[in-house]
C-alpha cells in the first residue's frame, strides 16, 4: 500500500503597516555567499541546533556569514530593533523552535 504525502507550503506574503499584502523577495538560488540569520526562541536546544546548522551551512553551501540573535523567551516577539537588524543584513532568517 503506498501513502500519500502532502506538504504544505508555509510561507505566506508580508504585510505592510495598512494591511496592503508586501511584496516577496524572490527565493534564493543558492546559498554561496549570503549571510544567514537565526533568530533563536529561547526554548531549550534551539541554540545547539542553530550553532550546528549555521557550521554545516558554511562548510557545505558557502555561506558567507551566520548571525545568531535570542528572544528573550518564546512567548514574546523579537524587538524590533532585532527584526530591523537582521532584515537589513541578511539574505535568509531562520527563526525556530527546541525542545
Amino acid at each position: 500500500m503506498s501513502a500519500t504525502v502532502t506538504l504544505f507550503d508555509p510561507t505566506a506574503p508580508g504585510r505592510e503597516a495598512d494591511g496592503a499584502v508586501a511584496s516577496a523577495k524572490p527565493a534564493l538560488e543558492a546559498l554561496a555567499g549570503k549571510v544567514v540569520g537565526f533568530i533563536d526562541n529561547a526554548k531549550p536546544n534551539f541554540g545547539v541546533l542553530a550553532d550546528d546548522l549555521g557550521e554545516l551551512l558554511k562548510a557545505k553551501y558557502g555561506v558567507a556569514r551566520v548571525m545568531m540573535r535570542r528572544k528573550p523567551s518564546a512567548s514574546v516577539p523579537a524587538r524590533a530593533e532585532v527584526i530591523a537588524e537582521l532584515s537589513a543584513e541578511c539574505d535568509v532568517v531562520i527563526t525556530g523552535s527546541g525542545d
